[in-house]
């Protein structure tokens, strides 16, 4: 009995199911979709990035032109205008070369000659020198700090190159602090960096001594001045040497009387006696000027085209720095990895 009620029951359920669902209907299956993971974007690579920073740079460029053209304005009139301000300075040039003559030449000879045939005199100190030892002298003289800090003592030349710094009026310096006070040795100081300059030519031998300050007389002056005192600071010092060097060979003389030593001390006396009369009898001993040194006419700083052209090449410069810096910086603020860390 159960089991036949059960069979109708299955039996009538299968026909309303059947009445119901439409024609040509199967059944359906569903699938459970996975999520997938998106591919990242691959990397852009150097030489695209290279080519849009310098696309982006010229495009800014562009845009910014009128920036570019203001700020190389403005530092063009800007060099010009210091260039104009700025005081003028003159060089005076003088052409000399060391005097070396066959008087003094042969009288370093025979001197040379004569001091080899002495043993004990020849270790005594006597001035032995060669043309090139003279020449050395001559230059570095030219150029000591006692040369010219007697210069600038002798014409009382610290006011005029501390100009700032002194009262013209009372006659006395502005500054008050002693240590502030210019003395010989900054003034030796400032002469020898921003006024003297002495360059010899390699090939010649001739030296170049320039003067440069923005009076030209007294460059010119200063420059001829300079000259004349080396030369007479020279001579002096040859004739004091000499009238030293014959009182001790006259008092060995009067010690010995051995015929061979007494030649030799006459041959060094003869020699130093030529050179006494060399030093008395030329104004020019040391240095031989070839030619003197004349006011210029013609001033030899400031350039102004020089300073006009450095002016407009330091404002385009420092403007395309300025717009590519700015460029640089937004195109790390849109790169993939600038957002990633955002």
């Amino acid at each position: 009995m159960k089991r036949s009620v059960r069979l109708l029951y299955q039996s009538l359920r299968s026909r309303v199911v059947r009445s119901i669902s439409p024609p040509n209907c199967y059944p359906v299956e569903f699938t459970v979709m996975q999520p997938t993971r998106e591919s990242a974007p691959s990397p852009p690579s150097p030489q695209n990035d290279d080519e849009l920073v310098l696309r982006e740079l010229v495009i800014g460029l562009w845009h910014s032109r009128w920036l570019v053209v203001v700020v190389t304005a403005i530092c063009t009139i800007a060099a010009g205008a210091a260039s104009y301000l700025s005081p003028k300075k003159y060089e005076a040039t003088l052409l000399l070369s060391p005097a070396i003559n066959q008087t003094n030449a042969s009288g370093l000879g025979a001197l040379t000659s004569a001091v080899s045939q002495l043993g004990g005199i020849a270790s005594l100190g006597l001035p032995i020198g060669g043309a090139s030892g003279a020449k050395a002298e001559s230059l570095a003289t030219l150029e000591s700090a006692t040369l010219t800090e007697r210069y600038i003592l002798e014409n009382n030349l610290l006011p005029v190159l501390f100009h700032d710094s002194w009262d013209t009026q009372h006659g006395k310096w502005k500054v008050a602090d002693p240590g502030k006070v210019p003395t010989l040795w900054k003034g030796n100081q400032f002469f020898g960096k921003a006024v003297r300059t002495v360059k010899e030519a390699p090939r010649t031998g001739l030296v170049t001594l320039t003067v440069a300050w923005t009076d030209p007389n007294l460059a010119a002056q200063w420059a001829n001045g300079l000259v004349k005192m080396t030369n007479d600071y020279l001579r002096e010092k040859a004739i004091r040497e000499s009238d030293r060097n014959i009182a001790y060979l006259d008092g060995q003389l009067a010690k010995t009387s051995v015929m061979e030593i007494r030649n030799s001390i006459y041959s060094l006396m003869e020699s130093e006696i030529k050179k006494q009369m060399l030093a008395r009898g030329s104004d020019e001993y040391a240095l031989k000027v070839i030619d003197p040194a004349q006011a210029p006419e013609k001033a030899a700083s400031p350039q102004r085209l020089l300073w006009v052209l450095a002016g407009f090449c330091v404002g385009l410069l420092l403007s395309s720095i300025y717009i590519f810096v700015r460029v640089l910086a937004k195109s790390e603020l849109k790169s993939p990895k600038a957002h990633a860390e955002l």
